[in-house]
């Protein structure tokens, strides 16, 4: 099958589906609308001065910018140009956003908001490839070299127009769109190679699926720079759906309850924390308020099976679940909005409980699986088709199949082109064979549904040569109220362990009934109460885990795990290694009875 290019898709889609309210952000306290023509007008006004600098057809252009419209624009005053989008995220170090730039031979750099243009202008000494930086909403009084992207959208018209579209439907679907460089959970970070049919091809047989329509409107929250939420994005604009665009993580919460999205991609971590967030409010009610939300927890229980699998129930568990919805649940539900019709989830497995608990209480999760380097959907879960556990079937055209060591090995239109200037990691992911490595491990059931198990390099080996999957076992884990966060360690080790992150305010608020009170989180980390509640808590989550894989020890870390903090990618994947290299001491702490001391790594 032919797919048509990424400006092909976008003409075609502000042809046929004009909107008022293509893009909408919010300016100051008051969320502002830009249509689908005016969108159009600014992209071509960005990409008539980008070509009067000398941008042709191949060059890279790194876009340095959060969620908000200016990233679409740029996105395709750079691809109209023919020329490579490199997107850069827009809270990344220093050093990395410098090593991307100088791979990709960045030729000129993108930024909008007044931060990203000061890191960057600050960054310019150490960019040695780098003719010119355009910044979008600059402070006024910024100094520094540099153009200004309000100027060059000011004088925009149709003639410029004209020239965008003319030269923006000489792109073939096979030229190369964007070099997306991976979060590197682990060592130096590689540029992924998409063109646009890697990103259409993935469109037309990942979306045609949904029921979508012009009446939704997404929320982008995740960033853009990141292969999903690109992904997404495409998506809304191509089928006519509005897009509101969210620039901060803490402000989901407002912008879910000021826009009412109908739909939104998000991580497991954002489930992880709207559902620890309820069971804090939970915990902290008293009184009638606590018996409410305590018997509403029994009824999701009970209401699980009905819900989230289909089975039937009793007229007394369906009686209860109204019940339940009118006082509990439906305030759930309008915390998200109000009108979520299905959150998607992809980046890394979500756990099965809380794919449960969400479904019992109304509100729909549809896991689907990718990677960057698969433009990223491989396969989803669909309305009327949804398995909890699983994370769907192979879309359309694309090819799944399990090699003998458990690896899942793709084939289709949406698998990248190879890794940019790195032949032999292209080689290893792509060995000839026309099926790329995933470096996941999981397997297909009867019904042709697909279960990632875990990361390959990540499967704990015991010393007595056992394999532990720790992210089942974190995920679990994470379900107790008490727990915020939790990683499984135990690679070449006698047993396993997990260092674990309390729910800081969930356990205080626990303590209190005990007359007990801290000082400060560290205090509450060493305290042989807490250290007993989340023993327990770890005992009742894991019973069912054969012995090697039970958890024997633990350590309480008096902090959560962060992308500012290290532990975490962008993307609020785990950065094990480096876990295991900042807490290598409380590690082999824990260990010290049993092992001989290893040396210690540098941080």
């Amino acid at each position: 099958m032919g797919y048509p290019s990424l400006n092909q898709c976008l003409l075609d889609a502000v042809d046929l589906h004009p909107r008022s309210d293509a893009q909408i952000c919010k300016e100051g306290d008051t969320w502002k609308s830009i249509s689908s023509t005016e969108m159009l007008r600014r992209i071509a006004g960005l990409a008539a001065p980008l070509a009067a600098l000398g941008v042709e057809r191949g060059d890279r252009i790194g876009l340095f910018s959060p969620n908000r419209p200016e990233w679409h624009i740029a996105d395709f005053a750079i691809l109209g140009l023919g020329a490579v989008n490199v997107p850069v995220y827009f809270k990344e170090s220093d050093d990395r956003m410098a090593y991307i730039l100088n791979h990709s031979g960045a030729k000129v750099v993108i930024s909008a908001g007044a931060e990203q243009a000061r890191r960057v202008l600050a960054l310019r000494p150490r960019l040695p490839h780098l003719q010119h930086i355009i910044c979008a909403a600059a402070d006024v009084d910024m100094p520094g070299d540099f153009l200004r992207y309000e100027k060059f959208i000011a004088s925009s018209g149709e003639a410029e127009i004209a020239a965008w579209r003319r030269r923006a439907l000489e792109a073939a679907p096979s030229d190369l769109a964007t070099i997306i460089y991976t979060s590197g959970t682990t060592g130096e970070p590689k540029g992924v190679m998409l063109t646009h049919s890697n990103f259409t091809s993935n469109i037309f047989d990942g979306w045609n699926r949904q029921d979508y329509s012009e009446d939704d409107l997404g929320l982008e929250f995740l960033p853009l720079s990141h292969v999903y939420e690109r992904m997404m994005g495409y998506g809304y604009l191509f089928r006519g759906i509005a897009i509101a665009y969210v620039e901060r993580m803490e402000d989901v919460a407002q912008a879910l309850i000021e826009v009412r999205p109908t739909v939104a991609a998000a991580v497991p971590r954002f489930f992880e924390k709207i559902y620890a967030n309820l069971m804090e409010k939970g915990h902290k009610a008293t009184g009638l308020k606590r018996r409410l939300f305590d018997w509403s927890m029994r009824v999701v229980a009970k209401a699980t099976p009905w819900r989230a699998y289909g089975k039937r129930a009793s007229l007394g568990v369906k009686l209860e679940w109204h019940l339940a919805d009118r006082l509990v649940y439906r305030k759930i539900r309008a915390a998200l909005g109000g009108r979520i019709r299905a959150f998607i989830s992809g980046g890394a497995p979500l756990s099965r409980d809380l794919t449960e608990f969400f479904a019992a209480v109304g509100v729909e999760i549809h896991q689907g699986y990718g990677l960057t380097e698969t433009s990223p959907i491989i396969s989803n879960n669909l309305p009327g088709s949804n398995r909890i556990g699983s994370v769907g079937r192979p879309i359309p055209n694309v090819e799944v199949r399990i090699a003998e060591d458990g690896e899942i090995l793709v084939k289709g239109p949406c698998v990248m082109q190879g890794y940019y200037l790195k032949p032999a990691e292209t080689r290893e992911a792509l060995p000839g064979d026309g099926w790329f490595r995933t470096g996941d491990i999981g397997h297909l059931d009867e019904d042709g549904y697909l279960y990632v198990t875990d990361r390959k390099k990540d499967l704990i080996k015991t010393a007595a040569g056992k394999f532990v999957p720790p992210q089942p076992i974190e995920n679990r884990l994470k379900t107790s109220p008490f727990i915020l966060n939790a990683v499984v360690i135990g690679d070449q080790r006698k047993f396993v362990i997990a260092l674990i992150v309390p729910h800081f305010a969930n356990v205080t608020t626990k303590a209190g009934e005990m007359s007990l009170t801290f000082s400060s989180n560290t205090e509450l980390a060493a305290h042989p109460w807490v250290r007993e509640l989340i023993g327990k808590e770890i005992e009742r989550l894991t019973a069912h885990l054969a012995q090697y894989e039970s958890i024997k020890r633990f350590a309480l870390l008096d902090h959560d795990l962060t992308f500012d903090g290290g532990q975490l990618t962008y993307t609020m994947k785990l950065r094990r290694r480096y876990v295991e290299q900042r807490y290598a001491e409380a590690i082999d702490q824990l260990y010290a009875d049993v092992e001989e001391p290893r040396p210690q790594p540098h941080a």
